[in-house]
Formats: C-alpha cells, structure tokens, sequence
C-alpha cells in the first residue's frame, strides 16, 4: 500500500517536486534541531582541519530528511555527492567501481543501506576503515591480493531500519542520528515555505491545518499540499484557505489525525467485530483483506504512535483515544485491557 497518500514512502510524482522543495543548507533546514547543531560543529571541524567528515549514519522513519540532509552535508562541505543505494550494489566489483572514481573529501551517500548484500558490506570495511580496498587478481593458487589505495571520503548511510545493520558496519560510522518525526509548527513552516516556492497563495491556519495531518512527515505534508493546490485551482480561486484546505483533505479522506480510509477500516473493524480486542494479527489480516506484514509495517506503527493501537501479549487492543477520535461509545472493561504495562 505504497501508493496511500498518507505513505512516507517516495513516490514517483512525489520525486519532481522534493528536488525543487529541498533545502540546500543547513541554515535552510527545518526541524531536527539536535541533529542539524550537531552536524554543524562536525562540518565546521572537518573544514578547519581540512579533513574528510567522519562517516555519517542517518536513521529513522521514511519521509523525515535523511536524503536531504546528505545533499546538505555534501553543499556544506563544498565537495561532490555520489548517490547510490544498497539494492544497486550488486556485486563487489560494483562497489569498487564506485570508490575508486571518488575525489578527496567527496561524499557517498548509500540509501537503505541495510540492505547491502554481506559481500559487498566485507568489502565496504576497509574502505570506510583504512581508505583502502582490497581487490584479488587471478585464479586457483596463482591468485593473490592487491590493496589499493583510496581518497579520503565521507559514507552517509541512510537506513529506516537501523536494527538489520550488522554490528561491525554500525560500529565503523563516527556519527549516527537518529530523525525524530517533527512537530506541527515545524511542519506548518515548512508547508508555507514550499507554497511560496510553487507560487501558491495560502492565508489564514492553512498550513497548520495541513500541517496537522501529516503524520510528523514532511513529505507527506507536501503531498498534501499538492493536492490542496489542486482543489484551490479547480473549486476555488487559486488561493489557500483555512476552508479550502479543509474541504479538500476531507475529500480525499484524510482526517484531522492524519488517517485515511484503510486506517479508519481497521479500527471500525477491531471494534464492530472484536469489541475492541485484544485480537491476533492474522485475524485482523482476514477481516479486512489485507496481508498481516503490511498491516504490521504499514499500519500499525503510526496507530500506535499516537495511542490509538497497543499491542499485547494476547492481541492487539483499540485504545479509548480512538474510541473517541471515532466518535464511539468507549466499554466498560476498555481501560483494563488497554493497561500499557501489558505491552511488549
């Protein structure tokens, strides 16, 4: 369900539109305030020793920057980026090719780097480690190993699961942060910002009105904001407004939380036929026609997040915030069997 307006993940009309709305500097860059001041000192220090950064690791839901920032870093330090991801790298042949076209100081930026097939990831050690690779010439006895020496680079690696690292590629990044989802007003200040790069008019709480549901997610919020667009040029004059913004993301069923027609499917479901739960993952799966990995992927995380879902040793179980959220009368026994000391 990658195609869900509401998803963090990049879509393909989503890719014209970021590459225009990016920011190119860290002065630029909105949110992550903890990370953005310490990146800013560890630039500073690589610039004045004239020095490559240490490797950085980025880590975090999708959506919130990581690719982003990696521009940033690479304008920061005024050197080239090569981007790439883990899929691509094949071979590692593949990621020799790659290091040894690099310059000195230059950034490579990996993409879900957890994915990064383990010969390749061996080969990735010494680079990162020594600025070397080791390559093996010839074959059977008369085969024998050649160190070649590398340029000075920075790794970003950019992963949304940072869990399925190995410990000795985690272990060989000097700086690893971690993107936290951001706050209304930061999303608010970042709608109107990419209004006024696409030349749309917005007046009044549009931008906090979009801002609210999109899920802590920049680039759902700029999803949103196209589609807003829309309806002003269509329905409207042109312009934004508080109204506007509103009827529209009513319209293609995003709610005041954020949450679209499948998340509303699931939790109508766990309530009408369950009584709210505690429910098992495969029967939520059959009830509403979906497979168990995407609504644990998917679905699930954000639900829980905002305290509308809490897993539990003996199912899943709806919470009274989205008994009220939904309008419904919360049971009796609800709030027994929501205790969160249950959860695992």
């Amino acid at each position: 369900m990658d195609d869900r307006i509401i998803s963090a993940n990049l879509m393909m009309d989503d890719q014209a539109v970021e590459l225009s709305l990016r920011p190119r500097y860290l002065a630029e860059y909105i949110g992550q305030t903890n990370v953005k001041e310490n990146l800013k000192v560890y630039i500073e220090a690589a610039k004045m020793r004239s020095e490559a950064l240490d490797h950085v690791l980025l880590y975090g839901p999708p959506g919130l920057g990581k690719t982003t920032l990696s521009n940033i870093i690479a304008n920061e330090l005024g050197v080239n980026l090569r981007t790439t991801s883990g899929p691509a790298i094949e071979r590692p042949g593949d990621l020799a090719a790659i290091l040894t076209n690099l310059q000195e100081g230059d950034v490579l930026f990996i993409d879900e780097i957890h994915r990064l097939h383990r010969t390749v990831e061996e080969v990735l050690y010494p680079a990162m480690e020594d600025f070397a690779l080791d390559i093996m010439i010839g074959k059977g006895p008369s085969a024998r190993s050649v160190r070649l020496d590398l340029p000075a680079f920075t790794l970003i690696g950019a992963t949304t699961r940072a869990g399925l690292l190995s410990s000795p590629l985690r272990d060989r990044f000097g700086v690893v942060s971690r993107l936290e989802f951001y706050t209304v007003p930061e999303l608010a200040f970042i709608v109107s910002r990419a209004a006024d790069i696409l030349g749309v008019e917005m007046i009044g709480e549009a931008a906090e009105e979009i801002a609210m549901r999109s899920r802590g997610t920049p680039r759902i919020a700029n999803r949103l904001l196209k589609r807003v667009r829309d309806f002003a040029q269509v329905r409207g004059d042109g312009v934004i407004t508080y109204e506007m913004a509103k009827s529209a993301l009513g319209l293609i069923q995003v709610d005041p939380k954020g949450l679209d027609q499948i998340d509303h499917k699931m939790l109508t479901a766990m309530i009408t036929s369950f009584r709210g739960g505690p429910v098992g993952l495969d029967t939520i799966a059959a009830t509403i026609g979906e497979e168990s990995q995407t609504i644990e992927d998917v679905y699930e995380p954000y639900l829980m997040q905002i305290g509308f879902l809490q897993r539990t040793p003996r199912g899943r179980i709806v919470t009274p915030l989205a008994y009220a959220h939904l309008g419904l009368p919360v049971p009796q026994n609800i709030a027994g069997q929501a205790d969160p000391s249950t959860e695992v």
